[in-house]
């Protein structure tokens, strides 16, 4: 049994109602929850999640806790967001997701994104003077936000006052969850 170590923190997951990569979603969720944090997945709507295992096939549906609409983003300690060609592509039109990311950015908090999930960061315009890593066709779009891309396992920017994790793919999910468990745990 994983140690409690992130007891009383707060995640929320933001992700659209399909095509979120299944483990870039349920793998960091599950691991959140096993070492104590309250972790909620907050969907575009209210209808269930369907996930895609590779970008094409089906994988599992999830319930969400809430729409990212109704959510209280100020009460969270870290915002993750899951990749998933499709749903980095939809939530990135999403203007309360936009705006959730903006706010973390904003109040110095911490964001990691995943795979196709800096996107929502290209699209909220915080990526100025932070160095990332991403799913490798993003580079250009990040470095035409002004941040830096990075090929890297994980990369973690403390940058203009705020924390962003990101990871390439589900591959280097070890070292994305190692970062999110030091960086909450040290908060």
């Amino acid at each position: 049994m994983a140690e409690n170590t992130l007891n009383g923190r707060r995640v929320l997951a933001v992700v659209t109602n399909y095509g979120i990569e299944q483990d870039e979603l349920l793998v960091p969720v599950e691991h959140l929850r096993e070492r104590g944090a309250h972790v909620d997945v907050a969907a575009v709507s209210d209808e269930e999640i369907r996930t895609l295992v590779g970008d094409k096939d089906p994988g599992k549906t999830v319930r969400p806790d809430l729409k990212i609409s109704d959510a209280d983003v100020d009460s969270y300690d870290l915002l993750l967001v899951p990749g998933g060609t499709i749903n980095a592509d939809s939530l990135r039109l999403d203007r309360d997701a936009v705006e959730a990311v903006r706010t973390f950015a904003g109040a110095g908090g911490k964001v990691a994104a995943i795979c196709h999930g800096p996107w929502l960061l290209v699209e909220a315009d915080v990526l100025d003077g932070k160095t990332l890593t991403s799913y490798a066709s993003l580079a250009t779009d990040i470095r035409n936000a002004k941040g830096t891309w990075v090929d890297k396992s994980v990369m973690h920017c403390g940058a203009n006052g705020w924390d962003l994790i990101t990871s390439r793919t589900p591959d280097d999910l070890d070292d994305f969850l190692k970062d999110i468990d030091a960086t909450l745990g040290a908060a």
